[in-house]
């Protein structure tokens, strides 16, 4: 890979991509699909993987997570097409064998849920960043948000199982009227240094 991205690809991607708060259009299957198959595509740690996504599109997925919102997210969620739950698997390594099969990687996570919890959420999060990138490059907007309570999610998105929530992506056409202008980044010189 030599080529640099053209500057249209870099201002989707980046620069001029923004976090909307008011979204319209539909998701179809094969959009989220579509999603997906670029995203799983991002490196992880080990190939870990351990995202998982539920995206809530039904009048009866959106009751359920309603609740969990807090109120500042809660209409502009309700009313996109579709909300990405980005969650993390903590039993992630039961994958491994078929993820990363040149070693013995399971047996590094072996152990109590909570030795895993690091690798998970720092890789899952990874995946999430996936997420927004990969809707970006299929001209879809993104509102990235974590303002919800987890444990209501988990408790109606992931009862019994070993996946956690980690932050939510609402999907669709986002309405220009709806960003807020354009906060400042830090400087390379504040942010980075080089040694």
């Amino acid at each position: 890979m030599t080529d640099v991205l053209d500057d249209s690809a870099l201002d989707r991607l980046f620069r001029t991509a923004r976090t909307y708060n008011r979204f319209s259009g539909e998701l179809g299957d094969d959009t989220l699909r579509q999603l997906y198959e670029l995203l799983k595509w991002g490196p992880t740690s080990a190939n870990q993987s351990p995202a998982r996504f539920v995206f809530v599109r039904s009048k009866e997925a959106k009751a359920k997570l309603e609740p969990a919102l807090d109120e500042g997210n809660r209409k502009k969620t309700m009313e996109a097409p579709v909300v990405a739950i980005v969650g993390y698997d903590l039993d992630f390594h039961h994958k491994l064998p078929y993820l990363f099969p040149h070693t013995d990687a399971k047996s590094w996570f072996e152990g109590p849920q909570e030795k895993r919890r690091d690798h998970a959420f720092r890789n899952g999060t990874l995946q999430g960043a996936y997420l927004i990138l990969a809707a970006r490059a299929l001209g879809l907007d993104t509102g990235p948000m974590t303002g919800f309570d987890a444990a209501k999610v988990d408790e109606a998105f992931f009862k019994g199982t070993s996946i956690r929530s980690n932050f939510l992506v609402n999907l669709g056409k986002g309405d220009p009227a709806s960003i807020f202008e354009r906060s400042p980044r830090l400087s390379f010189d504040e942010a980075c240094r080089i040694e």
